[in-house]
């Protein structure tokens, strides 16, 4: 059995909802988490910096923590960093959050409209729209970018008439579109559940 540790990352700490999962499921595995809170929120930035941010990181955990495994835990960075060359450039297999999310996303719907939220970066890369595409062309999708919700998160506001009305009016297209699945297509948006 190889017991280097498993690599993970995100933009701050919303990758962690990740984490606990990765821990749930493999309990006896070490797991090096990498938080980039100096950086964040990688979502409004342009999806070539976030690319360079993830080069890094994952440098950074191959080399000096000898993973065995790199888990692309922001859908951003998942957005921007082609995980087929990061697994090129690192030998080692990485796994990222899309993909995942829209096999599980489309396993739920019971009437095929779907919604999937995300930041700016993560939803104009049009990464889920491809992966919906791909795995499930029959699903109806409606996306919707939430500016301002990682902020939220991250100050440990989750609950506040502020968040609140502003969760109103982003997923405003989702309701509209009378979705039956909503993908929270970023990791720190499960601290937000109940609000959403």
């Amino acid at each position: 059995m190889d017991d280097r540790p498993i690599g993970m990352f995100d933009s701050g700490f919303g990758g962690l909802t990740v984490a606990r999962a990765v821990i749930d499921l493999l309990p006896a595995e070490r797991l090096v988490y990498v938080g980039d809170t100096g950086r964040y929120p990688y979502g409004p930035r342009p999806q070539l910096e976030v690319w360079g941010f993830a080069l890094e990181i994952a440098r950074h955990l191959v080399d000096d923590h000898g993973v065995k495994l790199l888990v692309v835990a922001c859908n951003t960075a998942a957005a921007a960093a082609p995980l087929g060359d990061l697994e090129q450039r690192f030998a080692v297999p990485v796994v990222g959050v899309i993909e995942p999310g829209v096999r599980s996303m489309v396993t739920a719907t019971r009437s095929g409209r779907v919604g999937v939220i995300g930041t700016v970066g993560t939803i104009a890369s049009g990464a889920y729209q491809r992966t919906v595409a791909r795995v499930a062309p029959d699903v109806e999708l409606t996306c919707a970018a939430c500016p301002g919700f990682v902020e939220f998160v991250e100050r440990g506001d989750t609950a506040s008439d502020q968040v609140h009305v502003l969760a109103e009016r982003l997923l405003a297209p989702a309701r509209e579109a009378k979705v039956d699945t909503l993908l929270l297509g970023c990791t720190h948006y499960p601290f937000l559940a109940r609000t959403i």
